[in-house]
Order: structure tokens, then sequence, then C-alpha cells
């Protein structure tokens, strides 16, 4: 069954080409023999080819050069290549179109074809467009030889005017990140020449050093994302202050920084994964979402002013030592150590319990008492024993529910679980949508009809309400690695 995203995904899709597509590269290794990877075909079509082609135009062959420029320029480079090669009205548009150049799309070198980095070098010595994106590993960065190739590629005249420039980060499994960032190196001074024109930027592995820092300005930058660099807290801040129309921002294990405070006018999103020990939003006129994608047990968050503040989580019960402060108000945990004012702006909220608790529930709905939307995780074992109770029944029953939408994953039938969904059930009037995701297992007519019983649907307190199974995830945004994920309505919704 099917969820409905209050969103489009951002992600971008990778067009993979069929086996038995035809190859645009033929080269044998030597530098000489590049030029045909990048470069069109000379072969003279056979006589009357070109009536038989014009006859059978579609109707997107039939733009201008610079529209169907602008739609090759959004492809990958292998299916941008394979475009200007089957259609022959397409083929002197791909050397002027805006390039769009992604390292992990170029096919894998073997006896036929050269290295990706001898592509990369002959597709920049080829184009005669300016560029739009170019996506590179991050480990380049680092490597001496590979640094001389990446200065001299990010130089070429092919990538002036560049929108998106992304060196992905990719860490090797049991590599521990914090002694991987103290080895790093400074990138070469030519990342930084496309400052002007970026839109999007991706920096990963690697030291930004205070005097680089210092004079960096992004006039265009919209999305960041800083990915196992070290780098000063004053740097930091220098490079935020330094975007005036910054959107998405997105720090993933940044060393060398214990306290994170955001000062923007402009941001609208703020995904952290760090072992720093605060985070600070001190003015966020903008902020819509703010989402932990791995918190620290012992990470503070204050948030002092961020009055547009919609979306919130993933917050984990198992960090007890973990603070999420607004004003007077302390939730720690998921526990609401100190309830002085409410946070009415909050209306998405994403939790993981250890088990489902409809007393904590309660709680966390009494310092967001417009929420919407409840996406909640069980993280333990399911326990099927008796449910429990620890507060007033009459003062449950008053509280003015607004939720419309609850998310129950792993859901597996248990007594505790269907008693937590029943609850809410039964005293959400204007509940609208029940979702329980459930094993494979568990995705057959006996198991949906066994639990409209057991949550007594017949009772509910919405009759608008209808009771949905998936077995399809919601999006976890512990997952997210790419700035252009956080760009979302509803980051938690399932995509799938």
């Amino acid at each position: 069954m099917e969820m409905e995203s209050a969103g489009p995904s951002a992600k971008r899709e990778q067009l993979a080409a069929p086996d038995n597509a035809p190859l645009p590269v033929v080269a044998t290794g030597q530098a000489r023999n590049l030029e045909p990877a990048v470069a069109e075909r000379s072969q003279e079509p056979p006589p009357g080819a070109e009536e038989d082609e014009e006859e059978s135009l579609d109707h997107i062959s039939r733009l201008p050069d610079h529209v169907l420029g602008e739609i090759i320029s959004l492809l990958t480079i292998m299916e941008g290549t394979r475009t200007q090669i089957l259609a022959s009205r397409w083929r002197h548009l791909w050397r002027a179109a805006p390039l769009n150049l992604d390292f992990s799309s170029l096919p894998a070198s073997n006896n036929m074809l050269p290295s990706r980095c001898a592509l990369v070098s002959a597709i920049l010595a080829a184009h005669q467009g300016s560029g739009r994106r170019l996506c590179l590993p991050a480990r380049h960065l680092q490597g001496r030889a590979d640094a001389v190739d990446v200065d001299a590629w990010l130089r070429s005249h092919a990538l002036d005017n560049l929108q998106e420039l992304e060196f992905y980060f990719c860490c090797a499994k049991h590599c521990d990140p914090e002694l991987v960032i103290e080895a790093l190196l400074p990138p070469p001074a030519s990342i930084f020449r496309f400052s002007s024109t970026l839109r999007a930027a991706t920096i990963s592995n690697c030291y930004l050093v205070d005097d680089t820092v210092e004079t960096l300005r992004f006039p265009h930058l919209r999305k960041l994302a800083l990915m196992c660099v070290k780098i000063s807290e004053v740097s930091l801040h220098k490079i935020i202050s330094g975007c005036p129309g910054l959107e998405c921002l997105l720090l993933s294990t940044i060393s060398s920084i214990r306290c994170h405070r955001i000062n923007s006018a402009t941001l609208r999103t703020i995904g952290i994964r760090s072992s720093s020990e605060q985070l600070v939003i001190e003015d966020a006129p903008m902020l819509e979402r703010l989402l932990y994608l791995e918190m620290n047990m012992q990470m503070q968050i204050l948030v002092i002013s961020a009055p547009k503040l919609e979306t919130l989580g993933c917050i984990p019960e198992k960090y007890t030592d973990s603070k999420i402060v607004f004003g007077s108000t302390v939730i720690q945990g998921l526990r609401i150590d100190s309830l002085a004012t409410v946070v009415r702006t909050v209306k998405i909220l994403s939790i993981h319990m250890l088990f489902f608790d409809q007393d904590m529930v309660i709680d966390l709905m009494r310092c967001f008492p417009c929420l919407e939307k409840l996406y909640a995780e069980e993280k333990s074992m399911p326990w099927d024993g008796n449910p429990w109770h620890r507060k007033n029944w009459d003062l449950l029953t008053s509280l003015d529910f607004r939720l419309k939408t609850i998310v129950l994953r792993c859901y597996h039938g248990t007594r505790l679980q269907a008693h937590f969904a029943t609850f809410f059930v039964q005293n959400a009037r204007m509940l609208e949508s029940m979702i329980l995701e459930v094993e494979s297992c568990d995705y057959n007519g006996d198991f949906f009809e066994k639990q409209h019983e057991m949550l007594q649907m017949e009772n509910r307190a919405s009759r608008g309400a209808r009771l949905s199974f998936t077995t399809g995830y919601h999006h976890d945004v512990s997952g997210i690695m790419h700035v252009d994920d956080l760009d979302l309505v509803d980051p938690f919704a399932c995509r799938c």
C-alpha cells in the first residue's frame, strides 16, 4: 500500500544504460586515442537517412538547440553521450551544452577502456561549453598524484561558471572518521575558484585552514555540505555568513568544533551528524527543518530563535544524557524534564523509542500541541506483555489531539503495540491515517483483519480515519549523505 509524501523527492537519479547499449567510448589506453571517448562519430549517414530521420523526429527533437542543450546537461555523462550518438540531430549539442560530469557514472577501466581519471581529462579537454556539475570522489583530494590531476581538472575552462561541485565521501568499513580527519590535508586552491557561481557544494575529506576560509564568499550558494572535514569553529561561522542565500546545510563528522552556532537569515534545513557537544540555533528566522542524522549521546541542542520550525527528528530515547532545549523547556532523551513553554510551530515529529510508550508521547504532545504528523519507531525487540498506565485517563482523553497522521514503524502486532495504537485511534479526533509498517510475512489479509479488531477501528474518534499497512519503510534520515535530501517538505515520508 502506498504512503503519500508531502513533497517531491529532490534526490538525484542515475540513469543507467541498458546492457546492450552501444558504448560511447572507444579507446586503447593511449592518450592519443582518448578523443573518441567524447568526440562525435564521423561516419557519414547512408543516402536518404537524413530525410527519413527528419520525418521521424519526435517533439523533443524539434525544440531549439539551446533548449536541447539544457536537457542534455541534466543527464549523466554516459546518457548524454549515448543521446548524441543515437540521434544525429543532437550530435553537435553535447560539446556545447553545460557539462554534467559525474566520476561514478563513468565506465570502469578494462582491456578496452582507459581509467576513469584518463576519461575525465579527455572529456574536459574536448568539451567546448561551460560547466554545470562536477562530481568526484573526495579521496582524490589527499593523494599527491590524484591532487595534481584534480587541480588540473578544476582549472579547465570546460568548468567555467560551474554551478554544482561535489566531492563525495565514502568512508571505508570499520574506519574511524575521527582518525581519518586528523591526517587530512588542505585541498588545492583551485577548488574555490567557482565560489562566485556555485549553487550547491559538497566538500569532504579535507582540512579547511583559517587563512583559506578568511576571504571566501559564496553569493549564490543555496546548498552546502561539509562531510568529514577539519575546520575551526570561527572558519565554519565565516563560511555560513559568507553564503547570503544558503537554504540547506549538512554538517557531518566535523572535527575541531565543540559547539556549532547557527546564525542565518535564509537557512531552511539543517542536518547534523557530529560528535560535537552542542548545537545552538541563535537566530534562524526561516528555519523549518532540524534533522538529527546521528545524535551524540551527550549532545545539547539549544534553540533560541527559530520561529518557523515545523519538522523535528529523529530524537532517540536511548541517549538519556542528550538534551533539546526550547527556552525554558527541556527534553532529555524523550522525557520532558521541564515544561515551561510550548512549541506551537512543530507539526512533524520523528522519534525512536525503546518501546511504544503512550505516556511518553503524551508528554511530547504537551510540548508540541500543534503536532500533525508523528513517526514513531520501536528500537527494541517487541514485547507482548501487559500495557501499563502512569497517567490519569480522564486527563489523557481531555487533551486536544491534532494528529492527522501516525506512522508506526517496526509494527509486529503485539498486545503492547496494539494498545499504543488503539489509544490514538480512540482519542485523536482529527486523525486521517494510521499507517502500520510491518514485515512482509505479516502483509496479508488475516493480519490486517486481526489488527482492525485489536485496534477497535469501529470505535475510532475520527470517522474519517483509515488504517493502512505497508512493507515499505519511511525514510530513515540517519542515512542521509547528500545535501539534496534535505530539501524535502517531509524528509521522513516514504518515497519507495
